[in-house]
This record gives C-alpha cells, structure tokens and sequence, in this order.
C-alpha cells in the first residue's frame, strides 16, 4: 500500500498534501492501509492529455444504456450505472494507480491514509502482469502472522478470482470489521495455497529504536506515516545526544506512505537544498529537496531495503545513498516510483490519478526498477528483525564497525 500503499504518499508544500500510493504497484495499499501509493496531491490545474477530444461522443454509449434497460433482467440503478461509468473511464489507463472513488470508497480511501483502518496488515500492488500482489506485510500485522511475504500473488479473495480487480477493489474486499476472517488464494513461485487470516483494527508506531552494541543507533520505519516525522526526529536527538558511532535505517518491508515524511525524514541527515527526489510528468517537471535540521549528518548510516521497500522508502533510500549519506544493504527494492493527483469532485467522490514518475537525485528512474544496493545480502527466512540470524543486520553492523 505505499498505501498507505499506506500505498503511493503526500507532500504538502505549504497547503498541499501529496501522498505516495502503490506503487506494486501498485502501489499501499496495506490491505487494511492505502498508502505507498505515489505522491498525490489536490489537482487544480488541467492537464489535456495528448491526442484526446474536448468531449467524449456519448451515442455509443447511450445506446448501451437503452439496450440494458429494455434487456437487463434484474436491477439497477441510475446511480449503479454512472460509478460504473466513471469506474470504466480510469480502468480504460490500464494504470493500476489510476482509479475513480465513489463517496464510499473515498472515505474509505481517507480512512486508509490516516491508518484509521480494520484489515489484515499487508500492502497490496499489481505485478507488470496485471495480478494482485502482495508489496510487503507490516510487521505484527494478522498478514505478517499468516506468513504472507513479498511478491506473493493473491488469486482468490473468499474463493472469488481476484482476475480484472484494481489494487483498490482488492483492498475493499480484504478488509472488514474487526474479528471477521477472510480466506485468501496465494501463489508463491510454483505453489498454491489458501490462507485464512481474523482481521484485526492495526494502530502501529511507524517508527521505532533500539540502541545495539558499539553504541549503534537503530531506526525501524515500518511506514511513512502522520507520525512519522516526529517519531524520526525524537529518534535522531536521542542518536546524537547518545553520541552514536553509526546508525542503521531499517526500510525493509516498508511499502512506503507520505512523502513529505520521507523528505522529512532524509532531511535528519541532508542539508537544506539536497535533492531528495525528482518528479516528471503532465505536471511539470519539480525537484524537491531538503529542508534542513540535519542532526544526522556525517554520521556513518546503512540502509537496509528489502524486495518490500517501496515509494517513499525508495525517495528516502535514493535520497541518501545518492547524497552519499548512507550506504545500502540488502537485496533489490519493490520498484514502485509514480505520483499521483487526488481530485476532488463536488458529490464527495474522487479521481486518483498518475502524473509523474519519480526519479533519483542521480537522475535513475524509480518505476519498475527498483534501488539495488551497494552490498546484497541475502535474508534468512526465519529470520526476524533484530534476531542474531538477521544476516542483513548483521552485515551494516559489520560496515559501520570499520568506517
């Protein structure tokens, strides 16, 4: 989820929020959570897309319409065939990010966005396939419980094909009341399986620290969150104040969130002016940077990305590896890097849509690539994070004790 994901996630630059949604695409959804999703933002301008008409010529349409309403035998309402309309017309992008709400599913969507949620804990995207996709379960998370892991592809939902549902779509029907249970369909390399998960309300602290032997600093951001950057802040001081020799940045299985708290966040070790992250696309071309309060700089720091770091753990990743702030550890991240424009509409509902790609300060594209860090290392299955078999853990300890 991002999302969250928590998805894409948001920036606000002044007033604006942006967020970043999904992207596995696909981009945070945890289920449960929207957030990794890709930067959005509250689009004012319009933007024609090349090579489209003022106006859509409606007849074809209408004559559908007449035909399902002499034809259909069931029911259906004026309103059910208008969502279903507008639904048609973002599912047309063949984006996975690009997707209309109704007032329902915006709320819903908020909801997501405010970790305000009732689910099973597990970021959801698309693979370049097409197929709903796991990014990453939160940790202690019911999904992390179930042993859902990266890049696991989910089938069924209840026993239902999961074939022609957005990221979206998916989540609303993975999430319900606290409690409840949900049956999922998962396919992992050459095996099948159902797993059935008791969805539970999820409230976690995005951020949380440990002090490690060698008086190392250690930093778990589970998502880019509301709290986010404050948690990270108070972390930072109590580094400095411990006078720590390194400090560790733990992203993986971080689907991501918002990015004004990933700038946030890189800013603890970039000065004011550094480029975090690039953005191109229908909206122009930004560079956003650094706002300062650099407590962390010149402090030795590894980042630790695994295949379930996306969005805005990617920005943060890039942002300090290219600033040469960080080195990175691990293995390849998600790749999901496009922003989106949240569009309101006067009835409560709303457009979510792709307007840009996100590229690093170095200039390398994010989307579908990934970040591939400086040193691979493999993770053992069984391990946990801060577990002594945590391979990942242990190879940025071994770094920051000899810089």
């Amino acid at each position: 989820m991002g999302l969250k994901q928590k998805f894409g996630a948001i920036h606000w630059r002044h007033w604006l929020r942006k967020l970043c949604l999904l992207a596995a695409a696909a981009v945070i959804f945890c289920v449960g959570q929207a957030v990794g999703d890709g930067r959005l933002k509250i689009h004012r301008t319009h933007v024609i897309a090349t090579g489209l008409p003022d106006q859509l010529d409606y007849a074809t349409v209408n004559q559908l319409y007449q035909s399902l309403k002499n034809n259909y035998d069931g029911k259906l309402t004026a309103n059910q065939l208008l969502n279903g309309l507008k639904h048609g017309l973002a599912e047309a992008t063949a984006d996975p990010y690009t997707e209309y709400f109704t007032p329902k599913e915006a709320k819903s969507f908020s909801d997501q966005l405010n970790n305000a949620f009732s689910g099973i804990g597990a970021q959801l995207g698309a693979d370049a396939s097409g197929n709903l996709q796991v990014i990453a379960p939160i940790a202690g998370t019911p999904a992390a419980k179930a042993g859902l892991k990266p890049k696991d592809l989910i089938g069924t939902i209840n026993d239902v094909s999961t074939a022609g549902l957005s990221v979206d779509q998916a989540v609303g029907k993975i999430r319900g009341a606290a409690g409840t249970k949900v049956t999922l369909g998962i396919i992992r390399g050459s095996k099948a399986f159902t797993v059935t998960i008791t969805r539970q309300n999820i409230t976690l602290p995005s951020v949380t620290t440990h002090m490690l032997a060698g008086n190392i600093g250690y930093m778990q951001i589970s998502t880019f969150g509301d709290d986010t950057s404050r948690l990270a802040e108070q972390a930072a001081h109590k580094f400095v104040q411990a006078h720590v020799k390194g400090v560790i940045l733990d992203l993986r299985e971080n689907p991501g969130g918002l990015v004004d708290d990933a700038i946030n966040v890189s800013s603890l070790w970039l000065p004011d002016g550094d480029t975090v992250v690039q953005t191109k696309g229908t909206t122009g071309n930004q560079t956003l940077t650094a706002i300062g309060g650099d407590v962390l700089h010149g402090i030795p720091t590894v980042v630790l990305i695994d295949g379930g770091s996306a969005s805005a753990s990617e920005i943060t990743t890039g942002a300090l590896h290219d600033n040469g702030a960080a080195y990175v550890i691990g293995v390849k991240s998600y790749g999901k890097g496009v922003e989106q424009s949240l569009i309101n509409f006067g009835d409560g509902s709303q457009l979510k849509v792709t307007v840009a790609s996100w590229f690093r300060p170095n200039g390398q594209n994010i989307n579908h690539k990934g970040i591939t860090p400086d040193k691979v290392v493999q993770e053992p299955t069984s391990a946990t994070a801060l577990a002594a078999n945590d391979a990942q853990l242990n190879a940025a300890k071994a770094y920051l004790a000899s810089h």
